[in-house]
């Protein structure tokens, strides 16, 4: 079963059990995803989809923290209610840990050894986190190791 059907089908649960946080989660990421297919005019696999998740993700904890603060506490829960849903479809995300011995690794491999070489160790990271780590994450600790 495609992502897509899997959103489907979980739109049509949350709609049947009236949850509404759940469905409104899903109906905006299966919006972004029509959205980015029309735009691109390209039909999205399961790892378009997971991208758009991401960056759907990425957008509600961007919010947040303005949010925060202006101390707006009903549309904090809401949105960490819809983050929750988002983050089941998710991979599992990376820890710290895990990101700085990925980090630690790559700048061994690519022999960075200053900030100047921060955007050479990025694009050899990314890869391989994509879609389980956040890309600001990712920054600080490349930052913290080649400063």
């Amino acid at each position: 079963m495609s992502l897509k059907d899997k959103l489907m089908d979980d739109l049509k649960a949350a709609m049947k059990d009236k949850d509404i946080t759940r469905k409104n989660a899903i109906q905006m990421v299966r919006s972004a995803v029509l959205q980015v297919e029309k735009d691109n005019k390209v039909t999205l696999d399961d790892d378009g989809v997971l991208e758009v998740i991401a960056k759907e993700v990425k957008k509600r904890r961007d919010s947040l923290t303005e949010y925060e603060k202006s101390g707006r506490q009903d549309l904090i829960d809401g949105l960490k209610a819809e983050i929750d849903v988002l983050l089941k479809y998710l991979p599992e995300q990376l820890t710290e840990d895990e990101l700085e011995t990925i980090v630690k690794e790559t700048i061994s491999e690519t022999g960075a050894s200053s900030a100047g070489d921060i955007g050479k160790v990025m694009q050899a990271v990314l890869p391989k986190v994509k879609g389980r780590a956040d890309g600001k994450m990712v920054n600080t600790i490349v930052r913290k190791y080649l400063s």
